[in-house]
């Protein structure tokens, strides 16, 4: 019976949720002239109302395990669905998050992704790139007080995987000098699908890994603790 909710359930949340994520761009876009921190705050409804979506019609909660340091953190997080791309601001205290290119280029969206702080991630677009990357964290962090967060295998995974971190990650530390809090979280089962299922989609702050290790050490470190929520994985 679950799993044939799961269908008009899951029709209901992609009409709701999309629809109104358009009036939510829209607004962003209408608060823009007004400042900062008017923009921001109608950004962050926009997880704020994927939040009430995913309990009412879905019937999916969230439970987060731990506590999340604030200020000038760099958070890596396991990437599972699209939930939590989504959540991130809802979870996080304006978080600047580490975002692929093809993901500004999106009309209106990227607009506000750029204005709100995600970093865009132009890969193997060579020094320059890199520079103008890290110079926009730099900004988000050290002026701003503000979390950064990436997901470090780089794109979404099929719960119980679990594959090697990208290169890019201990790289990107070694220049943030920044504290690493690894954030396991297990949305695959019931949020990666079309037709999604009630329940609980759960993080769990494993550890803060100080700045300065060797990089054979952090991998293994947050590739651990990432996964700890997935022990179907094989590390």
């Amino acid at each position: 019976m679950t799993r044939f909710l799961a269908i008009p359930r899951s029709i209901a949340f992609y009409i709701v949720f999309y629809l109104g994520s358009l009036f939510v761009v829209l607004a962003c876009l209408a608060a823009l002239p007004f400042g900062r921190e008017p923009f921001r705050r109608t950004v962050d409804q926009w997880a704020r109302w994927h939040r009430l979506c995913m309990r009412v019609l879905l019937g999916e909660k969230v439970r987060l395990e731990g506590e999340i340091p604030d200020g000038r953190v760099f958070v890596a997080i396991k990437h599972e669905s699209f939930f939590e791309a989504i959540d991130l601001a809802r979870l996080l205290k304006r978080p600047g998050v580490f975002a692929k290119a093809e993901l500004m280029r999106i009309p209106l969206w990227g607009l506000v992704g750029d204005r709100y702080g995600l970093v865009e991630v132009q890969r193997d677009q060579g020094a320059k790139a890199l520079r103008h990357m890290m110079a926009a964290a730099k900004r988000l962090s050290g002026e701003e007080g503000r979390p950064l967060v990436i997901f470090p295998e780089g794109t979404r995974v099929p719960h119980g995987t679990a594959p090697q971190l990208q290169a890019g990650f201990a790289g990107i530390y070694k220049l943030l000098g920044l504290p690493v809090v690894a954030i396991a979280v297990d949305s695959g089962p019931l949020y990666h699908r079309w037709w999604k299922l009630p329940g609980v989609i759960t993080y769990r702050v494993v550890e803060v890994v100080p700045p300065g290790l060797p990089r054979d050490e952090l991998e293994q470190r947050v590739r651990t603790a990432i996964n700890a929520l997935n022990p179907e994985a094989t590390l």
